[in-house]
């Protein structure tokens, strides 16, 4: 995918997000999962090691201070940074809270139906029986990316149960779209607005899933999430605006434009990799840079936003302050754009030494042909010579 921008330009960018998410005054939960897994999507792509020393020093201070006592699935967005720090450090106490988040997460976790994970912010049973796309990001994302890194199967499975049930429960098929919720007590979509920010949970962690799990297709699951992801793509590209952004409400024309759903939908597009989106991505990524100051704060990103009653109350919500979900999927576009950008140079650095090796070779195959047909002509006029001299010694 041809993005046309320079590696130096998006390490800047990403560099200014990241400093400035880290300065925010963010709190053990689900905005400073979803921000610091951006940072630790930046440290993976640039091996900036102050990033890593600056979560490391956050948790460890964190720790000491005391952490919540219970945990919420939308909190185990936390877990992201955790398992970075592991994979980096080996250092038990991160472990320790990984598995602890795991044991709440396959124990504890409010569930309904075939085992599906119910959205919860607190200790409360607030949405009972409720499916929100969020929770693909907040914990089966988690669950799938601790199942990889620690070898457990089980993770594994149950986080692919986790969007093979999200997909069947928030994918509108008549158009590809996303719904933010699904009520199996009312057996209904609530609202039934497709809601750009939830699109984005769904889209980028189906995408990082396709991407992130080794021979991914031995899992049945996976078919059905490729296929999930596809369709709600292409729907998607669709609604883009002129600005490069999509709107806070999909199919609404008037909906102003969001800049944290756009940068994960973009993430995704890239993390898919289907070439053909490149003019969509390069839009996007346009439209989400003209929104980061020059501070690294990342603008025009709605508030927290539960499902509402109407669009009304989604165009409704705040969009002037930093959000930590916000600044967290910027980086995320950013890193995947500077992944991108990378992987092309490298391509057509090998495409060119493959050239320059074709070339030296068809030069050395010309040269030995010239020097063949050189030592050939030497061969004749030598044996001419030789037949010339013996006619004239002749009688």
């Amino acid at each position: 995918m041809k993005l046309y921008k320079q590696p130096a330009e998006l390490k800047t960018l990403i560099e200014r997000v990241a400093d400035y998410t880290l300065d925010m005054d963010l709190t053990w939960d689900w905005p400073c999962g979803v921000a610091y897994y951006g940072v630790s999507r930046a440290y993976e792509a640039t091996g900036d090691r102050k990033l890593l020393e600056r979560m490391i020093a956050w948790v460890d201070e964190y720790i000491e201070a005391g952490l919540p006592p219970v945990w919420t699935v939308n909190a185990c967005a936390m877990g992201h940074m955790l398992l970075t720090l592991y994979a980096e450090t080996k250092e038990p106490k991160y472990l320790d809270l990984i598995l602890s988040k795991i044991d709440y997460l396959e124990r504890d976790a409010l569930r309904f139906g075939d085992r599906v994970l119910q959205h919860t912010v607190s200790a409360n049973n607030d949405f009972p029986e409720q499916a929100w796309a969020d929770t693909l990001f907040m914990a089966a994302y988690f669950l799938l990316r601790a199942g990889v890194l620690l070898d457990r199967k089980e993770l594994i499975h149950d986080a692919l149960h986790q969007y093979f049930w999200h997909i069947n429960y928030l994918q509108d098929e008549d158009n590809g779209l996303w719904y933010h919720g699904y009520n199996n007590l009312k057996q209904d979509h609530m609202s039934g607005i497709h809601w750009a920010r939830a699109n984005a949970w769904g889209a980028y962690t189906m995408a990082r899933a396709a991407r992130g799990l080794p021979e991914a297709y031995l899992y049945p699951p996976m078919m059905h999430i490729w296929s999930s992801l596809r369709d709600q793509l292409a729907a998607i590209k669709k609604l883009q605006k002129e600005d490069g952004l999509w709107g806070t409400v999909l199919d609404d024309s008037d909906a102003y434009g969001e800049v944290s759903a756009t940068a994960g939908i973009a993430a995704a597009m890239i993390v898919q990799s289907n070439p053909l989106h490149g003019k969509y991505v390069r839009k996007a990524l346009d439209g989400v840079i003209a929104n980061i100051t020059d501070a690294g704060r990342v603008l025009n990103v709605s508030g927290g936003t539960a499902v509402m009653n109407d669009i009304e109350g989604y165009l409704g919500i705040d969009r002037k302050w930093a959000q930590g979900w916000g600044q967290g999927l910027a980086l995320a576009l950013l890193t995947a754009a500077l992944e991108e950008v990378q992987a092309e140079e490298q391509r057509t650095e090998r495409e060119d030494m493959a050239g320059a090796d074709r070339g030296d070779k068809d030069g050395s195959a010309r040269a030995e042909q010239t020097s063949a047909a050189g030592e050939s002509a030497e061969n004749a006029a030598s044996a001419l010579s030789t037949e010339g001299d013996n006619v004239a010694a002749k009688p």
